[in-house]
């Protein structure tokens, strides 16, 4: 009699949805790029309102705080791979809702700069 074996996915398994892990990866690059460039160009004008951020800011400084911020993207990404190995459809759809999140956050923190220290127009 012949054990039949059952296949499981390898965790070093091909990569799907790539192009959603590499949106992913890009909106997350510009909030850091983004958060990095108003803290740092702007002392004191804004602050980094994610609460542990704000203490590996505090703690490590701008490499703390990027430190963080890609392990967090790191971490995503493993989570969506593992998933994707199962179902792929739906670490596709995770990396989506979570590259919309991010690019709202990053509006969000231009519509800040602009409002507070953005180029200040003349009118004519």
């Amino acid at each position: 009699m012949r054990r039949r074996r059952h296949h499981r996915p390898s965790w070093l398994g091909p990569m799907v949805a790539q192009d959603e892990l590499l949106l992913f990866v890009f909106v997350n690059a510009l909030d850091v790029f983004m958060t990095y460039w108003m803290i740092h160009a702007h002392e004191g004008v804004f602050v980094e309102s994610n609460p542990i951020a704000n203490r590996f800011l505090m703690q490590w400084g701008p490499k703390g705080l990027i430190y963080f911020k890609f392990s967090m993207v790191a971490f995503v990404c493993v989570i969506a791979h593992i998933v994707g190995q199962y179902r792929p459809e739906l670490a596709a759809r995770l990396l989506k809702l979570g590259s919309v999140i991010v690019a709202a956050v990053v509006v969000y923190s231009f519509v800040l700069y602009l409002q507070h220290a953005g180029p200040v127009l003349s009118e004519g």
